[in-house]
């Protein structure tokens, strides 16, 4: 089984990461669309382009059996236009863990940190009014524009970011937020600062681990027992070295692609 894998850059890594422990033998070919990131600031319809040409090219090109869109703002602005243009092929959006977080919360308040465009999407907002209806459970929502940015450039750990993280979370920290629902699959790469900005312990939602089981449900799982090829491609420049150390594998060819 050959499974099709795409973000606007590093942030899908964090799935790809759960893919291969949970869906070993499996061949996992990952695009980085870097030359348009961040997705989180571009129209639906510009998402909804590049999307239709990853997977026109994953599929044309490296012959996909499923179809993981790794990205939140993608999944909301594009997920449906994919199944309808590609009705034959598996495929597995990503949406924020608003349901898991809703039932682990204590103190019945739970943050949602997220791109401007996963929230203001048409997905979020039904997930959201569909799980909210009828429960005491409170939602505190946060755009986070450039955060995508910070993630990407490696500048995590920086007094800039810290402070912009302080703007998002300070509102939540102040009632007592428990639970913070990570809506970008870039966010878990901010995990600790987030934690260090909140200074208290909370539960952070991300969904890699979901997918990879969405996946074992929706495939016919192989017996072979040989390990998971990964195979990266980039549509721009990628930070390698960040790349490794998300995965923890040091030697992994990264493929450039000038045209889509």
């Amino acid at each position: 089984m050959r499974i099709g894998v795409f973000d606007s850059g590093l942030g899908g890594l964090t799935v790809v990461r759960a893919l291969l422990a949970h869906l070993p033998s499996m061949d996992i070919v990952y695009v980085a669309d870097t030359a348009h990131a961040p997705y989180g600031e571009k129209t639906h319809e510009q998402i909804r382009q590049f999307s239709d040409a990853i997977t026109h090219y994953l599929i044309d090109t490296h012959h996909i059996d499923a179809l993981v869109v790794a990205c939140n703002t993608a999944t909301s602005a594009a997920i449906d236009h994919l199944r309808a243009t590609f009705p034959d092929l598996v495929i597995v959006g990503t949406e924020p863990g608003i349901k898991p977080a809703m039932k682990i919360t204590q103190s019945g308040k739970v943050g949602i940190l997220a791109t401007p465009a996963t929230l203001a999407g048409d997905k979020y907002q039904e997930l959201a009014d569909r799980l909210y209806n009828g429960t005491d459970v409170q939602l505190f929502e946060r755009a986070c524009p450039g955060l995508v940015e910070q993630i990407e450039s490696g500048r995590v750990e920086t007094p800039e970011t810290a402070a912009m993280l302080e703007g998002w979370l300070a509102p939540m920290r102040e009632v007592g937020v428990d639970t913070i629902v990570l809506g970008c699959t870039h966010y878990p790469l901010a995990a600790g600062a987030i934690r260090q900005v909140m200074g208290y312990p909370v539960e952070l939602i991300e969904t890699g681990g979901a997918i990879a089981r969405r996946l074992q449900a929706l495939l016919p799982m192989t017996k072979n027992k040989a390990p998971a090829r990964l195979h990266v491609h980039a549509t721009g420049a990628i930070a390698e070295d960040t790349l490794k150390s998300i995965l923890g594998i040091e030697n992994i060819n990264i493929t450039l692609l000038k045209e889509m």
